[in-house]
């Protein structure tokens, strides 16, 4: 069994591209699990499997406690460690190959409180792995991209477990802002030049420096450019999953 853990900020596209994953993971006759982390969300485009709402549900969160919508999400996210065991027990009962788990929409309070990590380390099977959606729109500019990189090692940091950064939503760019955010990835060169070339002041030291430390350190790594909408780039997730699936096992 191999978890991978949707994250990213609210309105990346979590949800949408775990129906689409699921989707073609099935098309290719692997057995998913759908798993829903996040106890506030309304509406989901797929039917979860396992449901953290059947445990923890906001609104009643909310009502029980007296607490507002921040301080009620808060109190859920935290209330789900109390069901660790029923949920994992929820998941195994299926057996399936692959489980997506999709994230709370509020980033910062699942990664950033001891929830998270707590979760991802006891629902994980044989092997896992974080898929960060980083946003396109804010992804498009280079100091954008540079913010990005940042909240990104930053949830690796917390979760320390493999990470493939995927460029969410790549149907709203065009071919050229796919190429060129690709190419900042392969060759850090050329984010440095377009950061001298965008910025100026403070601004750009930060982002300059910050670009030379990602370098440095091997956070530019990779990026999928995908599309829940067209299933664009969803092999090659696929591929980058099975490969640290692979090297996983052969360290084990």
């Amino acid at each position: 069994m191999f978890t991978c853990f949707l994250v990213g900020t609210a309105g990346s596209g979590k949800s949408t591209l775990t129906q689409a994953y699921a989707n073609w993971l099935t098309r290719n006759q692997f057995n998913v699990a759908l798993v829903n982390l996040d106890p506030g969300v309304r509406r989901l485009p797929y039917a979860p499997d396992v449901d953290i709402r059947d445990y923890v549900s906001l609104e009643e969160v909310m009502d029980k406690y007296d607490l507002g919508p921040n301080g009620g999400l808060i109190a859920s996210i935290d209330m789900m460690a109390n069901y660790i065991g029923e949920f994992k027990e929820e998941i195994e009962e299926l057996k399936p190959t692959y489980v997506l788990a999709d994230t709370p929409g509020q980033l910062e309070l699942f990664a950033f409180r001891s929830t998270g990590p707590l979760v991802t380390t006891a629902i994980s099977g044989e092997s896992s792995c974080l898929v960060f959606l980083m946003d396109p729109l804010l992804s498009r500019s280079p100091t954008g991209f540079v913010s990005m990189l940042l909240l990104s090692a930053s949830v690796e940091y917390r979760f320390n477990l493999p990470q493939i950064n995927v460029l969410s939503k790549a149907d709203t760019l065009t071919e050229d802002e796919i190429e060129r955010i690709v190419e900042w990835v392969e060759d850090p060169q050329t984010l440095l030049n377009a950061i001298d070339q965008e910025a100026t002041g403070i601004r750009r030291e930060i982002s300059i420096n910050l670009g030379e430390i990602f370098a440095n350190a091997g956070f530019l790594r990779e990026i999928i450019p995908l599309s829940s909408l067209t299933f664009y780039g969803l092999d090659n997730l696929y591929a980058v999953v099975e490969r640290i699936y692979t090297d996983r096992e052969g360290f084990i």
